[in-house]
């Protein structure tokens, strides 16, 4: 397994280069409004870096390109998904596309996976530690 250290490097390197989707998506997500909720942008979990995580609520979301259709980066991603849930995450992916052509509909969704309804009130979430 890599270093801790070697891993939060990787992640800040991946935060510093964003894609343009990620981009959009970050600022999109940093105003919704989700009372007490905190997002981690690029956070080492295990063996993987995921792309935005939510400790309070144990929430990771996935942004794929259109290589993720690719057979050997889609079986990749089925064990890396397969063991972040094993460990307890839940694991929701868009794709780039989603992004750019329904954005509100994205943010629908983690905010019904975060409160469970889109007319539940936002609630202060509790942060854990990973």
């Amino acid at each position: 397994m890599v270093s801790t250290s070697i891993r939060r490097a990787v992640a800040k390197r991946l935060r510093a280069n964003t894609t343009p989707h990620e981009r959009i998506f970050w600022r999109a997500l940093r105003e919704l409004p989700l009372e007490g909720t905190h997002f981690r942008r690029q956070a080492p979990i295990g063996p993987y870096i995921v792309d935005f995580f939510c400790p309070a609520k144990g929430l990771i979301i996935e942004l794929d390109g259109g290589h993720h259709n690719e057979d050997d980066v889609a079986a990749k991603d089925l064990e890396r998904q397969c063991w972040l849930e094993r460990e307890g995450y839940r694991v929701i992916r868009f794709w780039n596309s989603e992004i750019t052509s329904d954005l509100t509909a994205v943010l629908e969704r983690i905010y019904i996976e975060l409160y469970g309804s889109r007319e539940a009130e936002p609630t202060p979430l509790k942060h854990r530690r990973t």
